[in-house]
């Protein structure tokens, strides 16, 4: 008999051996010698009040031994001489539409800008050490794309849109550690994450699929609106069945080139912001309600915030605990900031980012000519502006967090994790208004909510603006693009979704439907 019962598990009692097998036997009145197993199906902790608060779902086995395999099985097919899908991105839809190919029986040829996970390595140096930025590159292009030298988190609100489960079962599979199947926010790493990445480049390769590296995309062979053909930036054409465009939020070249082609686009709405970053001490002391350290059996302390300022939203997002500040740009002459976590979330700053929601209909008027490319062509020019504030290199401008609410200029700035380095700048009168004067705000806001969170002991980086592409690739409900057939928009740079796992769902579901309607 198994039995699946909620348990409650105080900070002292967390330290006690076979707490859970005691617990379990006490709820269920039974003995504990009848108990075979007691196995953690989810994990939270409950810290909104001094006494902190283990939350457990665990399924108990009743004199029944546990079961050693998953319910969820991946079965790869020998695709060497199968039909061809052609997939344009090797980051998290790009990954899972190639192996989704694999157990459907079809042949992925990936198409990857980027560079393998290992020599993407000294790009990322380049530009942390020497402000060198590689196009093709960095912390956003290149296999596993942006989520490989990112957070890791896992956490998704996509529930609706497939199996979640699948996605973290096929992580396990590939090297993951299983505790990301019973954590609520569940975090794999940017340490952890190259190996897996990896691991799934030589499932698909072992299986009869295609991965090359190094070669970008730049242009479509379009006849009686289907497409014929892809051309590649060394000069060949590949003729295509279907392809996957799983490019990224970050690929514009791709939305550049749609539009000079007039094929369907539209702009959507995103959000711009900023990174703030504190001492991860003043973030668990205010969290865990502690005056020193935090206790050994918690982990660092996350946050979640939201303000209503000015009719537009005002909230942290990518929030890293025990995790440092990137260089994210694409391109010379821009800079932009992400944030990321190692696996032990044991850096000494925590970060987040902290944006402005934009409406696209209401916020960009002088921008209107553009068309479809209107906010992206804001979100370019808020990165310039970054760009020579903070020196015409990848140092980034900088201000500390009481300073910027208060209009004042920051003559020093706080110890930082961001490795191209930081220069002083007014970012409360740089920004534009849209933006700054309601961050302003909502930084205010945040201080009554997190008491200790208003502090000059925080930095403000600027500038955030990669939360979300800024376009949107429109398709039908078979996933196809509206007017160009054998076109499958996919993922975050498609508008279809927000981080790794809906982005992995999404690639799933845009392989289905590329093999259902070849």
């Amino acid at each position: 008999m198994v039995k699946e019962i909620q348990l409650r598990i105080n900070l002292i009692e967390e330290r006690k051996e076979n707490i859970l097998l005691f617990k379990a036997s006490k709820q269920l009145n039974i003995d504990k010698n009848e108990i075979s197993a007691v196995k953690v199906l989810r994990k939270s902790i409950d810290a909104r009040k001094k006494d902190i608060i283990f939350n457990y779902k665990v399924a108990v086995y009743i004199n029944e031994v546990v079961p050693e395999k998953s319910d969820y099985e991946f079965e790869y097919k020998d695709v060497s001489n199968a039909k061809e899908i052609h997939i344009v991105g090797f980051g998290p839809a790009g990954m899972y539409a190639a192996l989704r190919c694999i157990e459907l029986g079809y042949k992925p040829i990936v198409l990857e800008r980027g560079k393998n996970v290992r020599d993407r390595r000294r790009d990322l140096r380049a530009i942390n050490q020497f402000h060198e930025v590689n196009e093709d590159s960095n912390y956003c292009f290149g296999e596993g794309g942006a989520g490989t030298y990112s957070d890791g988190k896992l956490y998704t609100r996509s529930l609706k849109r497939g199996d979640v489960r699948r996605i973290f079962e096929n992580l396990v599979f590939h090297g993951a550690t299983e505790q990301i199947l019973i954590d609520a926010h569940p975090h794999i790493g940017t340490n952890k994450l190259p190996k897996i990445i990896q691991n799934i480049r030589e499932t698909i390769l072992e299986f009869g699929g295609e991965i090359h590296f190094e070669t970008r995309v730049t242009d479509f062979v379009i006849k009686n609106n289907k497409l014929q053909a892809i051309q590649l930036q060394n000069g060949k054409e590949m003729t295509v069945n279907s392809v996957i465009l799983a490019t990224g939020h970050s690929a514009r070249d791709i939305y550049e080139l749609l539009h000079k082609k007039n094929i369907a686009l539209k702009a959507k709405s995103f959000a711009m912001g900023v990174r703030v970053e504190h001492p991860q001490e003043i973030i668990d002391q205010i969290q865990y309600h502690c005056s020193g350290e935090r206790d050994e059996l918690l982990p660092a302390a996350a946050y979640s915030l939201v303000q209503q300022v000015n009719n537009r939203g005002v909230y942290s997002f990518c929030m890293c605990p025990g995790g440092f500040i990137v260089p994210a740009a694409t391109a010379n002459g821009e800079v932009v900031v992400n944030g990321m976590s190692p696996s032990k979330r044991n850096n000494q700053f925590a970060n987040s980012g902290i944006v402005v929601e934009l409406d696209i209909d209401k916020d960009f008027k002088k921008y209107e000519h553009l068309g479809p490319l209107k906010g992206l062509q804001f979100q370019k020019d808020l990165e310039k502006l970054a760009f020579t504030a903070g020196g015409r290199n990848q140092t980034a401008p900088a201000q500390r967090l009481v300073d910027f609410v208060e209009g004042k200029p920051s003559p020093t700035l706080n110890d930082c994790s961001y490795q191209p380095g930081l220069k002083s700048a007014p970012l409360h009168s740089l920004l534009p208004k849209i933006i700054g004067g309601r961050l302003r705000k909502g930084f205010a806001a945040f201080g009554q909510k997190m008491h200790g969170y208003y502090t000059n002991q925080a930095n403000i980086i600027g500038v955030e603006s990669r939360t979300s592409s800024p376009v949107n690739i429109p398709r039908k409900e078979n996933l196809e693009h509206t007017e160009i057939q054998g076109l499958y928009p996919c993922g975050e740079g498609g508008g279809y979704a927000g981080g790794i796992v809906s982005a992995a769902m999404d690639g799933e579901r845009c392989a289905e439907a590329a093999i259902e309607n070849l």
